[in-house]
């Protein structure tokens, strides 16, 4: 799915913390994807298009990313994008979602599911920020970057030279050079064409504090719901030992699964693969919560 085709579908909907944008695709249960810092829904187009027959699958924007408008003076820390996303739930009249992050989105998953584990019906973190690995070691020369004012002129050289993007993300992908010039325009041009989101941006990530997520461990270790955690190998933000770790610390994982030599945006580039097993885990909690409903209603 191109970009054209995928934001051509683009709604919004009005929440305390903002307008939220996303993109949907599918009818039934909903799955909610959550991307991580500097991209937006069009991560997750390959999983809309391929997983729509069972779900109603919806790309959020977070806060500070995409085409969202977050509120004027809105908080834009990691914890208050999982309570907005409690609040788009709340906006678009849904009660329970089979939840999927990656990146800094995941770790907004582990938060969301720590404070409001009563709207998940499964949980999927691909490799993302967990614990006190926030941010990550590897990260710090962009937050620095960040924090010292440069960030418009990255964007603006990344926008301009899409071969400064890919050099500089060339840790998250496996295949730099074959990331789209389009997919970097659908990532970028938010951020390009309206310097309030920049500062918003610079907000988010300013923010960034494993306080977040050290706090919500103890709401982990008593998540019961069906958990997924699927990750790539060859990661420098996200090692695999931190897939260990939320295995061991999340007691609902159903299933630790490691994509060979993937990297941190995996989803995007071993779609077919990680669809696969994402559909195994929804199709598997759909017939779990089917046995327990006829349970109670024999």
């Amino acid at each position: 799915m191109d970009a054209a085709t995928f934001f051509v579908a683009r709604r919004a909907v009005r929440t305390p913390s903002g307008t939220i944008s996303y993109v949907e695709r599918g009818a039934g249960p909903v799955a909610l994807f959550v991307h991580g810092v500097l991209l937006n829904g069009y991560l997750w187009r390959h999983q809309l298009e391929a997983l729509s027959d069972v779900r109603r699958c919806i790309a959020v924007d977070l806060l500070a990313h995409g085409h969202t408008e977050a509120a004027e003076g809105q908080d834009l820390t990691v914890t208050a994008n999982a309570h907005m996303l409690a609040q788009f739930l709340d906006a678009m009249g849904i009660d329970r979602v089979d939840l999927i992050g990656n990146d800094s989105g995941g770790g907004i998953c582990q938060i969301f599911a720590a404070l409001y584990p009563q709207r998940l019906r499964s949980l999927t973190l691909t490799n993302c920020d967990a614990h006190d690995n926030w941010p990550p070691e590897a990260f710090a020369p962009f937050v620095s970057m960040v924090a010292a004012g440069g960030l418009p002129d990255t964007i603006r050289a990344m926008v301009g030279d899409k071969a400064v993007f890919r050099d500089a993300l060339a840790p998250a992908y496996e295949r730099p050079q074959d990331v789209a010039d389009a997919s970097i325009d659908a990532y970028l041009q938010p951020f390009a064409t309206n310097p309030r989101r920049i500062a918003q941006l610079e907000g988010f990530v300013n923010a960034f504090d494993c306080r977040h997520t050290l706090a919500i461990e103890d709401g982990l270790r008593r998540l019961a719901v069906p958990t997924l955690i699927a990750w790539g190998t060859d990661d420098v933000y996200f090692p695999v030992e931190w897939s260990h770790w939320l295995a061991r610390t999340i007691p609902g994982t159903t299933r630790r699964v490691a994509f060979e030599g993937a990297r941190l945006f995996f989803p995007e580039e071993r779609a077919g693969p990680f669809n696969r097993e994402l559909r195994a885990h929804l199709d598997a909690t759909c017939d779990a919560a089917s046995r327990q409903h006829n349970a109670t209603t024999v």
